[in-house]
């Protein structure tokens, strides 16, 4: 028979279309599948977990929240079984796809036979989906998860396809596999799942939303129920043992994700992991990283503590004494008005000028957004650290009054304050390093001068009293504004004392002007209050970080963190500082905080004008703390003494170095300053500044740095003694 060309095309035509469209499919298909590289290393999303130094997780940070198993042995067999019965009951005898599951469910979905047993899937197959692919519902992708399930099966061995699975599944809440789902739902590790409980997360892959006991308890019973029943076909459980556990209630835990104890830590650690990301090229959301931080959870708690006892009873006291009924302050509430009305969702929806009025007129009569803005105003905010002087690790940080909240402004690093007399130590320190001793007298006659913009400038102490002569120590200790500001004019010039604060950690730039003896130079918290280290630590400052190492998911270390350490100071020079310091504390300005501790220590009160911040920086010879409080709008301010650093701030410090040293569970030995070989104790004459003579009126002892040891005093001898002077008046350091 002759084949003609037409009959030839009119076969050969279709053969060539579907041989082509097939080929084309094919290829369709084949390129949505993994390469074989992403099949020897399957790469599933895990949560990053930040640690306590003392070895507690307080956060993670995930796109879906993936704690890893390693083993097969850390997972209960009642929860295998579970899944073995529900989802994949062939597993270790299919090669990826179970074709006879295929045909059963097809059947039975076609007749509405039973609801029970296991789905089409293998358990292979859903985890090619959840590695590899979509969750389209498209017969493309159906297939493509059929064969990557036979590629999987034919490189991992069942048990390690098991372990992955367990590793990827999701079972609702935010939890993707079962370490997870176990401490999300039951606070629990796997190997301590009861048999119900295993049931239950069983249960819920299958739609882990509508099985949640929270939306539809009913559902999650039935679900849960239906899951014992496919044991009991499987032969795992008896009748006798279903019947009991099938009344076992669903008892999940109710809580939501906490931002944890040290939220405003955990976000400034978060901020520096966002820069290494781009340095070390991970995902700090996906890659499971281990980060080992600084802080110390115990201590954490304490600060917790600390500003929560002071502030509730604080908030009171200042709400009571504030009113809106000024015009100045009513001028304020006014503008904040503004701003939060624009920053409102349904201002900015509003399209034309013309609704965007309403909205704002309406707001503005509204008293619950009225009564929003007013409370945010008169909110008071902190900024706690507390710090390790001799490595620089932060041990506890609270950066906001909402300490159950992660973000928002940090009071400790993102804010730059002045810092009125928290300052003057840097203005002794250059006095002292110059030679100076503490007995060194200076005058606290009023002061008149014009300032840098011609302005007269006429500073006052804090009770307006002026007038007679205080020593450098004495000056300190009571916050003296006049006798630091002709410190700074006579001993210590502002330039130099620029260039102490800077070697001792003061980053942001300061003024060298005659104010700064006051703390008229804004700096940031985190910075002022670790540069007391350098006091408690014997000279040395180590600059404060809060990453101490950064481990991928297998354990390799990406990072090691330690702090960067220099000498600031002389030991001498420091030791005098630190009993300058103690002097304050026993005796000054920040002796209220000996109600709460007693241990050796050092600090110093701040406080600004019109009562805008108040500060308190303290420290023993291990641990540095220092406390801030104030308000976001500067024109909110504490309107009297009460919001003296002494007062407003202070408080925190006693009380949180009080529930540290007491805790036992801390490490922390409480010991006295070491003082050094190049520091003694002399008397010194007042009037000459040498050492004494028995002829001198007003000696003091304090301690003298060798390397300017004075001679003797030459104005009192014998000859110039009165008649009645039989032995001098002395005095000792008051600290």
């Amino acid at each position: 028979m002759t084949i003609t060309p037409r009959r030839f095309w009119s076969i050969a035509l279709p053969v060539i279309i579907i041989i082509g469209g097939g080929w084309m499919f094919l290829s369709h298909l084949t390129d949505g599948l993994p390469s074989l590289e992403e099949l020897e290393n399957p790469r599933p999303p895990f949560a990053t977990r930040v640690f306590s130094a003392d070895g507690v997780v307080i956060d993670r940070f995930f796109e879906e929240n993936r704690s890893r198993i390693t083993s097969l042995d850390s997972v209960p067999n009642a929860f295998l079984e579970a899944l073995l019965a529900t989802e994949d009951r062939r597993f270790f005898g299919h090669w990826g796809v179970d074709l006879r599951g295929v045909a059963r469910v097809i059947v039975e979905r076609a007749l509405n036979l039973t609801l029970r047993g296991p789905g089409a899937s293998t358990i292979t197959q859903q985890l090619a989906r959840l590695l590899y692919l979509t969750r389209e519902v498209t017969i493309t992708r159906k297939l493509r998860e059929m064969l990557t399930a036979v590629q999987i099966e034919r490189r991992y061995t069942k048990n390690e396809i098991l372990i992955m699975y367990l590793n990827v599944a999701p079972f609702g809440r935010g939890a993707y596999g079962l370490q997870s789902a176990a401490n999300v739902y039951f606070g629990k590790q796997p190997q301590h799942l009861t048999t119900s409980e295993c049931a239950f997360l069983v249960g819920a892959l299958a739609n882990p939303t509508r099985y949640d006991p929270r939306r539809s308890y009913q559902r999650a019973v039935y679900r849960r129920n239906t899951v014992l029943l496919n044991m009991v076909d499987e032969g795992y459980l008896s009748d006798s043992e279903y019947s009991g556990i099938r009344k076992d209630s669903i008892i999940t835990r109710s809580r939501e994700r906490s931002a944890g104890i040290a939220p405003h830590f955990v976000e400034y650690v978060r901020q520096q992991l966002r820069e290494k990301a781009e340095k070390y090229g991970f995902n700090l959301y996906r890659d499971g990283l281990s980060v080992y931080t600084t802080i110390d959870s115990r201590m954490q708690e304490h600060a917790n503590r600390a500003v929560r006892e002071h502030l509730e009873p604080f908030q009171d006291q200042f709400d009571n004494r504030w009113s809106w009924n000024t015009p100045s302050r009513r001028a304020i509430l006014g503008s904040a008005l503004t701003v939060a009305i624009k920053a409102s969702p349904e201002y900015k929806a509003a399209g034309s000028a013309d609704r965007r009025e309403l909205v704002a007129i309406r707001l503005r009569t509204d008293e619950d957004f009225v009564d929003s803005v007013r409370q945010a105003l008169t909110t008071i905010q902190v900024g706690f650290v507390a710090i390790n002087p001799q490595t620089g690790e932060i041990k506890a940080m609270v950066g906001n009054s909402a300490m159950d909240f992660r973000y928002g402004l940090n009071h400790v690093t993102q804010i730059a304050r002045q810092p009125g007399s928290t300052f003057k130590p840097f203005i002794y320190t250059v006095a002292i390093d110059n030679g100076y001793s503490p007995a060194y007298q200076i005058s606290n006659e009023p002061i008149s001068m014009k300032d840098g913009s011609g302005k007269l400038w006429e500073p006052r102490n804090f009770g307006g009293e002026s007038g007679g002569k205080y020593t450098l120590r004495n000056g300190l200790k009571n916050s003296v504004n006049l006798v630091a500001i002709r410190t700074i004019l006579e001993i210590a010039p502002a330039e130099e004392v620029v260039r102490y604060a800077r070697r001792m950690g003061i980053e942001t730039p300061l003024r060298p002007v005659p104010s700064l003896a006051i703390g008229t130079s804004e700096v940031v918290p985190l910075e002022l209050i670790s540069s007391y280290g350098a006091f408690a630590n014997e000279g040395i400052y180590a600059n404060p970080f809060g990453i101490l190492r950064i481990e991928d998911r297998d354990g390799r270390v990406i990072e090691n963190n330690t702090s960067e350490i220099r000498e600031v100071l002389s030991k001498e020079t420091a030791f005098i500082m630190a009993s300058m310091l103690r002097s304050v504390i026993n005796g000054g300005t920040g002796s209220g905080t000996r109600r709460w501790f007693n241990g050796p220590a050092g600090g110093k009160t701040g406080t600004t004008q019109d009562y805008a911040d108040a500060w308190f920086i303290g420290f023993t010879p291990n641990l540095v703390a220092g406390v801030w409080t104030g308000f976001d709008d500067r024109r909110i301010t504490f309107t009297g003494s009460y919001g003296q650093g002494s007062v407003a701030a202070a408080p925190i410090w006693g009380r949180f170095m009080k529930y540290t040293y007491g805790d036992k569970r801390i490490p922390l030995v409480l010991r006295d300053f070491i003082q050094p070989e190049g520091v003694t104790q002399e008397k010194i004459c007042l009037e000459s500044q040498n050492l004494a003579n028995p002829f001198c009126p007003n000696t003091v002892m304090e301690y003298v740095n060798a390397k300017y040891f004075p001679g003797y005093c030459t104005i009192h001898t014998n000859a110039s003694a009165p008649d009645n002077i039989t032995e001098p008046r002395e005095r000792t350091i008051e600290y």
